[in-house]
């Protein structure tokens, strides 16, 4: 009597996809893009990248990253975020992108703006 092998059937293709939003929070990867514009250091530049990364690391520890783009060296950068006023913040992702200008120190006002915080 002759019995039939069983063959298991190879599986589909699976595709790979980037890691997911929880695996990468907890490998410490940047949820949050965040771009300063600023125009050299001035006194405004530097307390808005003071406050930003003050409040990044209250609120967003090891889910952001920040990039600084200085305009008074690559001024051909501020049309690609429709940058009027300096400083400004984009926030890139999550989406929708938002923008807060000024020197970020009113922290409450920063938080709702980014959706970190509820509006009052």
């Amino acid at each position: 009597m002759k019995t039939k092998a069983k063959t298991k059937k190879k599986p589909a293709a699976v595709k790979k996809r980037g890691p997911t939003r929880e695996k990468t929070a907890r490998k410490g990867g940047a949820e949050w893009m965040l771009r300063l514009y600023v125009a050299g250091q001035t006194p405004k530049s530097l307390t808005a990248f003071a406050n930003l990364k003050k409040m990044c690391e209250e609120h967003l520890a090891n889910r952001y990253s920040i990039e600084v783009i200085d305009l008074s060296k690559q001024p051909q950068l501020a049309s690609n975020d429709q940058i009027i006023a300096l400083p400004t913040l984009v926030r890139k992702l999550p989406e929708p992108i938002k923008r807060i200008i000024g020197d970020l120190s009113n922290i409450d006002r920063v938080l709702v703006g980014m959706d970190l915080k509820p509006i009052k």
